[in-house]
């Protein structure tokens, strides 16, 4: 049975998004030993500006490229923000996209650090995703990445997750994709104030009316830990499996504290600070 990751990436004109797709597939490839599938509305740009990609890349899926209306602020620390097109539609496709039987499809800014997402090959689940995170930062509380909304559903991460080709994940999508394409109704139903469409609040709507509309086992969790930054937070220094970063003080703004994380896969939500990391990284290639 064929296996490998899914990658999605889409560029805005200030944002990498391929450039983050190569350097996630160097750290799959080095740490999971998979093949990886590069699903992207721009392969001219990638096979232009990263001719090494081949190294890391084993397939790509070519999109269509279309426009967006979706404008997303994207923070680099406290004070620097830029409101920028978001593309995120693509991912409620990945089922017809993956050319692979079992898939991990994770996005660009989760960096792999250890092999323990291997073990998901072994749960016998159609489906795994995580339900739970762990903020790098141990003195940030962050309610939005817990709930759909206020008074709604508990939310999954769409970050990263795993499903094998059958019956229950092909119907699960297909809910995913309806409720994608009727999005403001379900935007309503929910109570999510933010007219933006995000998948992890449409898998998580999709999971919660899978399980009858209340709280359930299904889907399990993905194996390890999914550790979490915000955009608030800068990523200063990569080197082999040690990330560090400086964490958002929520009590004193402007000032961070320094953290340190060894061997853990994390995802990145500045993108800007990862980009100019993943500069360093691949200088050489």
């Amino acid at each position: 049975m064929s296996r490998g990751v899914l990658l999605i990436a889409s560029n805005n004109e200030q944002i990498d998004y391929i450039k983050q797709a190569v350097f996630c597939a160097k750290q799959i490839k080095a740490h999971l030993g998979l093949d990886v599938c590069l699903a992207t509305d721009n392969v001219k740009y990638l096979e232009t500006a990263y001719p090494f990609y081949k190294s890391y890349i084993d397939q790509i899926v070519e999109l269509e490229y279309y426009n967006t209306s979706q404008i997303k602020t994207y923070h680099d620390g406290i004070y620097a923000q830029k409101k920028l097109p978001w593309k995120n539609h693509y991912r409620v496709k990945c089922y017809n996209l993956t050319p692979y039987e079992e898939t991990i499809v994770m996005d660009t800014d989760f960096i792999v650090n250890n092999d323990v997402l291997l073990n998901c090959f072994d749960y016998n689940e159609d489906f795994l995703i995580y339900k739970s995170y762990k903020d790098l930062n141990p003195n940030r509380v962050e309610h939005s990445f817990e709930k759909v909304s206020d008074r709604s559903i508990d939310m999954v991460w769409a970050t990263v997750f795993y499903f094998k080709k059958s019956k229950l994940s092909e119907f699960y999508f297909d809910l995913v994709n309806h409720i994608y394409d009727n999005w403001s109704y379900y935007r309503l139903i929910y109570q999510i104030p933010n007219v933006n469409f995000r998948n992890d609040y449409a898998f998580s709507i999709a999971i919660h009316i899978l399980n009858g509309f209340q709280r359930a086992d299904w889907p399990k969790n993905l194996p390890g830990n999914f550790w979490t930054t915000t955009d608030a937070d800068i990523l200063y220094e990569y080197k082999d499996t040690s990330m560090k970063f400086l964490l958002e003080n929520t009590q004193d703004r402007g000032q961070f504290y320094a953290g340190k994380i060894l061997d853990g896969n994390v995802h990145v939500m500045n993108k800007f600070s990862l980009n100019r990391i993943i500069d360093e990284v691949l200088v050489n290639e």
